[in-house]
């Protein structure tokens, strides 16, 4: 696996992918395969389900790679996207077959996800950037950096995120939107 380059063409190996060239997604897999697989880990909380669900991401992106639109965002969000939205429907499957309640899922709150991941991380393995993004999230108001953490942890919509913390969802996208932009500032 790969060290995230600013060099790495992500729009190059999707339209590889779209010819059907196997380097294509063989190149994202080398570039993204183990980020993607926390990704999705963070959203389903089972390691197995959730390399199954990157294969089929990788599936998806090898089928769908000539529907990536440049003009709606990046190569690399929309890859991510893609498997996001498969661990989502996933988790949202799962809690239909196992009765979840709507109690049950507000129970999966921010605050136990976000500490959850500090108590889980290695310290030997834990990175400067991975120290550099908890920084920057505690940097955030805490009603934002729920947001955040239910939308990128806990693997929740932004409707989802307007009932657990009680907020008009317009209010929930804004801040959001506004919070992801501070973490990019933040992580520059």
């Amino acid at each position: 696996m790969t060290e995230h380059s600013q060099n790495f063409d992500y729009q190059a190996a999707l339209a590889a992918c779209a010819r059907h060239d196997r380097h294509g997604l063989h190149a994202l897999y080398e570039q993204e395969g183990g980020r993607l697989l926390g990704v999705v880990v963070r959203i389903v909380r089972d390691h197995a389900l959730a390399e199954d669900i990157v294969h089929d991401a990788l599936i998806n992106i090898w089928l769908r790679a000539d529907s990536f639109d440049p003009a709606r965002g990046s190569a690399r969000s929309w890859i991510y996207s893609v498997a996001r939205h498969l661990a989502l429907n996933t988790v949202r499957n799962r809690g239909r077959e196992l009765g979840l309640d709507q109690h049950g899922a507000a129970a999966l709150d921010a605050r136990q996800s976000y500490e959850h991941w500090q108590q889980s991380r290695d310290g030997e393995s834990w990175n400067d950037h991975g120290k550099r993004v908890e920084y920057c999230l505690e940097q955030l108001e805490p009603e934002r950096r729920s947001c955040i953490l239910h939308a990128y942890v806990d693997g929740c919509t932004h409707h989802e995120i307007a009932g657990r913390m009680g907020a008009p969802l317009g209010t929930v996208k804004a801040w959001i939107r506004r919070s992801l932009a501070a973490l990019r500032e933040c992580m520059a």
